[in-house]
């Protein structure tokens, strides 16, 4: 890794916008939300980078937020792209957008989709493999020690307010965790709950609980994710597990969060280039965990990380962009020393 950012905080990353080039057709102005979560302005600044830099795209982010952000795109047609759009809960909305011929998912923000599950540590499973698995964790709770009760097991829950909530206590009792010795415990945010899971690692303490990734978290630890001991059934998931009403709720492995890019369908029509590019620009989710573990770490901005990105992950870009927009970005990004 380069010294502590110091030629970064004191040269931030340059975009240029070069003239459209001849072996490609002109991509014009384009509007990125740049929204306020680091995975999304990632991706937003390693976007303007790579089109204005590669394509000769005049791009300009702008603040966005999920609900906001869709629904500008929609009524309005701006911004352009969204480049991380986590859709299952707005999903009717977008869905009506694309049929309308408004929108369009262009592809896969996260390869690997958003992962949620229930996790332990690496550390743990390595001397007790039988905890890879929730009928393993049920035979032995006493190695979950709850903080405050002896006489109970510690499962670490969502916290309040989130769906995520509702889903891991239906799980939880489905799954007869309580009659196990289980007591689910409220985390109070998500800094407090990735916090048990960042002290537990530290310590080489027990932990047992619901997390999901991407997350700097799951970069700077290595956790397991166990096994529910049942497939995914959708439409229980939807129609039961994410209701708070869900009065009979039945055990379900987590189905993959759909984590798409979403532009509006006048983007895709008028700037085909930048387009396809978004088309097959995916992030691995190990890489994003990593990244964002970086960003937490050094408290890096949108802009530093998607220059260390950029630097980082040459092999994985590459494949996202032409031969000639390649050589072009590379030259954007100059000397790495």
């Amino acid at each position: 890794m380069r010294p502590l950012l110091c030629a970064l905080l004191l040269s931030p990353l340059f975009i240029s916008t070069p003239s459209a080039h001849a072996d490609e057709p002109a991509c014009g102005d384009v509007t990125i939300a740049d929204m306020n979560w680091n995975s999304a302005t990632l991706m937003a600044h390693v976007d303007q980078f790579i089109l204005a830099n590669g394509y000769g795209c005049d791009v300009r982010l702008v603040p966005g937020d999920t609900m906001p952000t869709g629904v500008s795109m929609t009524e309005k047609g701006e911004p352009d792209i969204a480049p991380e759009f986590w859709t299952n809960s707005h999903k009717a909305m977008l869905d009506k957008g694309v049929t309308d011929g408004r929108l369009k998912y262009a592809g896969n923000a996260f390869s690997q989709g958003g992962n949620e599950g229930f996790w332990v540590p690496k550390y743990m499973v390595d001397q007790h493999p039988e905890l890879a698995t929730i009928e393993g964790i049920k035979s032995h709770p006493e190695l979950f020690p709850h903080p405050e009760d002896p006489d109970k097991a510690a499962f670490m829950g969502c916290p309040a307010g989130w769906t995520c909530q509702i889903s891991a206590k239906h799980l939880f009792d489905a799954l007869q965790l309580g009659e196990a010795g289980f007591e689910m415990i409220d985390p109070g945010s998500a800094a407090g709950l990735a916090g048990t899971i960042a002290r537990a690692n530290d310590r080489r303490d027990a932990w047992f609980g619901y997390y999901w990734a991407p997350t700097p978290v799951m970069g700077k630890y290595e956790m397991v994710e166990v096994d529910l001991g049942a497939d995914v059934d959708l439409e229980h998931y939807k129609n039961c597990i994410t209701q708070a009403e869900c009065q009979s709720p039945k055990v379900t492995a987590f189905p993959t969060s759909p984590v798409h890019t979403l532009t509006t369908a006048s983007f895709a029509e008028q700037s085909p280039v930048a387009f396809r590019y978004v088309q097959q620009r995916e992030y691995d989710n190990s890489i994003m965990s990593e990244m964002l573990a970086w960003m937490d770490d050094y408290q890096a901005d949108g802009e530093i990380a998607a220059d260390e990105f950029l630097r980082r992950y040459r092999d994985l870009w590459h494949q996202w962009v032409s031969e000639e927009a390649a050589a072009r970005i590379e030259e954007a990004l100059g000397d790495d020393t």
